[in-house]
């Protein structure tokens, strides 16, 4: 029986704690289809799974450990709800929330089509800053 689309996300959302390890990234990358949509809402979005890693890989820079809480998800067919806050980890010490909602469009072999998420992408900076 194949894995039902919430469970799937629900995967990649814990898979996000280990992005920053080696092999992280790359696990994360292999739930997405080649043509893959990722769209931060603040900024463009970005298409396919290199497009996708250097997004990332720009988002994650200085960040030593990143954790998706889920606060709630649900699912119609093939699309995924989430509300999380992302805490960003900073080598300081310091852990930085984001609340954020995301959308998830699945393939039906399960693979990630679609991404979105929508936050306030000011107030993420000025956390940041410390």
């Amino acid at each position: 029986m194949a894995d039902r689309p919430a469970d799937i996300i629900r995967r990649f959302c814990d898979d996000w704690s280990t992005i920053t390890e080696d092999g992280g990234m790359d696990r994360v990358l292999a739930y997405f289809t080649d043509d893959a949509v990722y769209h931060n809402m603040p900024v463009e979005p970005v298409n396919g799974p290199a497009e996708i890693r250097s997004t990332l890989e720009g988002f994650l820079a200085g960040v030593s450990r990143v954790e998706f809480d889920v606060r709630h998800l649900v699912a119609d067919g093939s699309v995924v709800l989430t509300e999380r806050v992302d805490y960003f980890h900073l080598p300081d010490g310091r852990a930085v929330g984001l609340p954020v909602m995301g959308a998830f469009e699945l393939t039906g072999d399960g693979k990630i089509a679609a991404w979105r998420d929508y936050f306030d992408l000011n107030k993420f900076m000025t956390d940041l800053g410390g």
